[in-house]
């Protein structure tokens, strides 16, 4: 089963990069204030998961500078674990302007998040 997800997961990646979508043009205005507030997002994935490439897409559509936890690294799963209640990816860490912190599971939610605040 692990040889078959690890063919798999390479084939994901592989499309992926072969068929990458095209971002957003924004002026240097918009962008830099977009830039600013994907600092307080980050995404915790792993890189073959294919909701996780999804949600990846839609940032890169959107021309959204989004960081990416791998999930795979102790640190960073503990965190996810800690924070999130969950080892369960892609999931979307997002700090708010009074200092909450809310984390978003499921990558349509996410995706819907995005391009509501960003489009």
């Amino acid at each position: 089963m692990k040889v078959i997800r690890w063919v798999l997961g390479r084939i994901i990646l592989l499309l992926n990069s072969a068929f990458s979508p095209k971002s957003l043009k924004r002026n240097d205005e918009e962008q830099n204030k977009i830039d600013e507030a994907m600092r307080q997002l980050q995404l915790y994935q792993f890189d073959a998961c294919p909701f996780c490439v999804k949600v990846r897409r839609a940032a890169k559509r959107l021309n959204l500078p989004l960081k990416t936890r791998d999930a795979k690294q102790s640190q960073w799963e503990q965190e996810l674990i800690n924070g999130g209640g969950k080892r369960k990816v892609p999931c979307l860490r997002i700090e708010n302007k009074n200092g909450d912190i809310e984390w978003m599971y499921e990558s349509d939610d996410i995706i819907r998040y995005l391009e509501q605040r960003f489009s």
